[in-house]
Order: C-alpha cells, then structure tokens, then sequence
C-alpha cells in the first residue's frame, strides 16, 4: 500500500505487462462490440453522441486520465500520475469498412488495429469507431462496432467486464447497467524524488524476503509434484508440451476470426459428463478444433496439447471495481489426442479437477505469484530475456480464455449492443489465444493467432464449429442417466450469421435431458 492515497505504483503484475512488451509482442487488450442502432432515438447514433457519452462516464475509472510515469532504466516499477494535458477526443477516433465491406474485409481491419501500438505517452487506452457494416450477415443495417483497446498493465478480464459494464445502459432511455461512482477519482499526484528513492531501496531490500517466503507457501505442492514425477505417474512432466507451429516466434502481424454460439446448448453439452463445467465444455470445444485443424495439416502430436488458462484471483467483495490485474493462472492438459468429445469432455473434467486443487499445473501459478516479490530492476531484464524469441520458454501451446459476460442485453446511446469479441496480446512460443465471452445467452469464441502461424484462421474457425457440433451430438456419458423434466421448447438451428450458430424456439413435445446420475434430479447449473 502507498503512504499516500494520491499515489499509486504499479504493482509487479502490472508492471510485467509493460517490460515483456516489444514490436513484435504488444501488451494491449482489445473488445469489439457490435451496435444495432435501430432502438436509439431516431434510429441514429451519431460519431458526436459516443464521444459525449463517454465525457459523461469519464468517472467510472481512474484509468481514463493517468498516464505512466516510468523510472529510469527501471530502478523500480513506474507510477500512475494524471495527464494534465488529456484531451477525450484525441482517444477516440472513427473511420469506415473499407469494400467489399464483408466478414473477411471487418476480420482483417479488426486484427490490424489490433497489430498497431498504444501511445504510451498518453493515458493507455483508445477506442476506435468502425461503421459500414451492412454487408455483413447476421448484422443489422446500420450497425456499426466500437474497438476498445487498454493495455494489459492497466486492466484484466474481470475488472475490463466492469468497465465495460460502467460505460453500458440497461434500456435505451441511458438507467447505467451498473451504480456509478459519485464525484471524479482522486487524481495520482507525481511521486517526490525521495518519495522514488525510498520505495525503490525498500523494494530492493524487502523483496528477497517476500520472495523466500513465497516459495516456502509452495514447498509442499512442489515437493508433491516432484515425488510424482519421479514415480512416473506425472504425464505432463515426463512428455513436456508438444512442438507445435504455434511454439515459435511471433511477428507484428496478427490474424483474428470469430464464432458465436446459444450459451444453452453449451449448458446442454455439459451435462453429458457429470460434474462438467462450462469451462469444460469451452477447452473440449477448443481442444475439438485443434484436433481437426492439425489432423487436417498432418501435424497433430501424439500427446496432447497443453493450454494456460488465466484464473481469476479477486475476492468477491467488489474488488472488480479497481483496475489492474489480479490475476493466476493454472497450464492444463486439454486431451487432444482423445478422438471422442465425451471421452475428451471427461478427461478434461478430471484434469481441471485436479489443477484447480493444486495437484498438477504449477509452473504457471507459481511464476505468476512469485514475480509479486521480484524488484522492479530484477523483473524487466529477465521479462526482456525470457520473451526475447531466441529464450522463450514452451510453457504450453496456447492459452484459452473463458470470461462470464452480462446475460443481460445491454445498450450505449440508445443502440442495443449485439455481438462481442475480445483480442488478446501473443507472445513468442505462444502464438494461439482463444478468448471465449459470454453475453446475453450467447458465448463467441474469439481466435487470434499470427499470420505465418495461422494464414487460413478462417479454417480454425470452421474447426470450431464442427467439434461444437460433434459434442452436441454426442451421446452423453454412461454414467450419466436421462431424467425427465417440465416441457422446454427446444431450439432449432436458423442460418448461420458471420460464422454463428443462432437458435429459434419452437413448439415440440418434451424431452428427456441429461441428469446427474448421482441421485438424478436437476443438475446444477454453474
């Protein structure tokens, strides 16, 4: 904690945000939201209207007017102080698709903005308006998208949710989605030179403590995996992660493609294997389409993929509220080289079991804790070494992101907001992020990748939607009995827009679901 409350330093996880980023592994975040004019006033949000709104939401967070204040070579992690030069529209610019104005040609722009850097010199985020949209299927006439890119240091996925949520209406008269805070937020003064000087000595001195300390919290768990590795019975350790196109060098260049599904039909799917959460359900999918995918460029290694998957480590109190990262995250097994997706959605069920009670995957969580207690100095030249492409460590083949949206239907300026996207940063030996958000019943699954690594991203995609289908067509799981319940009108599928899978009720006789067979009844749903 700061002595002063107008103060603030990044913490360490913020901070590695910044030294790991470098031209061709940019540290910023992106969130594409696709808008249906037609409920705003007149059926019209004019570029002027955005702008406007946001001025009024400019309070919802003290990310909008900080800048950073970074340290010479580093000395220690750098400061958030206002910018007194802030200027709103400079942040928020417009511009239209460019012909033929399809899915394709909206892919291709989204992933070169999200190839561009921030200006680090300003407040460390940008929003960007794309109209010209009407060509695209499944989108209504005159819808147009808002990209909003912050950088990582300054935000993570639940506190990015309630920033999205803070800036969002609940209906199209502008009720806020979410109680706004009451006056400005403090302002973060400049830190005194000997204000700098003492922080950076007591992190410095204190560090190598905290540091032991930390690694004495992981001793038994350590001391645990070690023992089973050399039993044998650690399959992960004894095989590595396999070599994959994606664990190479990244380049400036990104791909981005994306597919959208019912929420209820993942809910469905999950209940073909006992105890399964969503979570399965959205790494078997993943899992699914890698198989096809590599199977397809005869490349699929007989083990299976590994996949880091970020674990929320907030509290439940409201935490959400404040920026920055307050993040772990757990590397796991994702089966791929189980051909049947029940049998695939069961061992990733036992795996993430397993994980989460901090029997297996440590490397991750524990890199991701102790970096907590390394000096500011220390942390930035060995982030540079190990993201430096001739260094990276093969930590897994990709990192799967599953991120609860609003299941509520949202609005900005009157404009319902339809669809959702979110890109996230690459690094070298990691070149496959797959981000899965939901919202308002629906979940899209977002790809990006490297355009050597992934030139035919369009193919992945198709990848997805065929293990989605597989999986939901699956029998369930023999211990898993079907029971009857109330009469549902089950969905139907209608014709896939920009890639989507859509559902329509329709009158049908009951049917029976999958229910846990442990006593039956309803099962709960997560």
């Amino acid at each position: 904690m700061t002595e002063q409350s107008n103060i603030s330093q990044l913490s360490a996880q913020d901070a590695q945000f910044l030294y790991i980023q470098s031209a061709t592994n940019l540290t910023h975040v992106m969130a594409v939201y696709i808008y249906d004019p037609s409920t705003a006033p007149g059926g019209k949000v004019r570029f002027k209207d955005i702008i406007e709104h946001m001025r009024k939401r400019m309070d919802v967070s003290p990310m909008f007017k900080r800048k950073l204040y970074r340290l010479p070579m580093d000395i220690d992690h750098p400061y958030w102080v206002k910018d007194e030069n802030f200027d709103l529209e400079a942040h928020i610019s417009h511009g239209r698709l460019p012909e033929p104005a399809d899915w394709r040609q909206f892919c291709i722009h989204v992933a070169r903005h999200h190839s561009k850097p921030l200006d680090m010199t300003r407040p460390l985020w940008d929003m960007y308006v794309l109209e010209g949209l009407d060509n695209i299927p499944g989108y209504a006439k005159g819808s147009y998208a808002i990209m909003t890119r912050i950088h990582h240091s300054t935000i993570d996925g639940v506190s990015g949710a309630h920033f999205f949520a803070a800036v969002s209406d609940k209906d199209p008269q502008g009720t806020p989605a979410i109680p706004l805070p009451e006056g400005e937020p403090a302002a973060n003064d400049l830190p005194t030179t000997s204000e700098i000087l003492s922080r950076a000595i007591n992190s410095t001195v204190t560090s190598p403590v905290k540091l032991a300390q930390a690694l004495l919290k992981f001793a038994p768990a350590l001391l645990s995996s070690a023992q089973k590795s050399l039993a044998g019975g650690d399959e992960e350790t004894a095989t590595g992660v396999p070599q994959t196109r994606f664990n190479g060098p990244v380049t400036p260049h990104k791909m981005f493609d994306a597919i959208t599904f019912d929420l209820d039909e993942l809910k469905k799917m999950r209940l073909k294997v006992g105890d399964a959460t969503i979570n399965d359900v959205v790494l078997t999918i993943c899992s699914g389409a890698l198989r096809h995918y590599l199977a397809k460029h005869k490349e699929l290694p007989k083990d299976s993929l590994v996949a880091v998957a970020p674990v929320n480590a907030r509290s439940r109190s409201g935490d959400e509220a404040n920026p920055g990262n307050n993040i772990s995250a757990m590397t796991i097994k994702i089966w791929s080289n189980i051909a049947d997706p029940v049998k695939r959605l069961e061992a990733i069920r036992d795996t993430t079991r397993e994980t989460k009670a901090a029997k297996s995957g440590l490397s991750a969580r524990i890199m991701t804790d102790l970096t907590k207690h390394i000096p500011g100095v220390t942390m930035a030249g060995v982030a540079r070494i190990l993201t430096d492409e001739r260094f990276a460590p093969k930590m897994s083949n990709l990192m799967v992101s599953n991120v609860p949206g609003p299941q509520i239907q949202l609005y900005m300026n009157g404009a319902k907001l339809t669809h959702q996207y979110g890109l996230a940063p690459l690094a070298h030996g990691m070149g496959l992020f797959i981000a899965a958000l939901s919202y308002n019943g629906s979940i899209s699954f977002s790809i990006i990748s490297d355009r050597k690594m992934m030139p035919d991203v369009e193919f992945f995609r198709e990848c997805l939607q065929r293990a989605f289908n597989e999986l939901r067509d699956a029998k369930p799981n023999a211990d898993v009995r079907p029971t009857k319940k109330t009469a549902v009108a089950p969905k139907e599928p209608v014709t896939p827009r920009d890639g989507s899978v859509m559902y329509r009720r329709v009158a049908r006789k009951p049917r029976t679901v999958a229910a846990k067979a442990s006593g039956g009844g309803k099962p709960k749903v997560k």
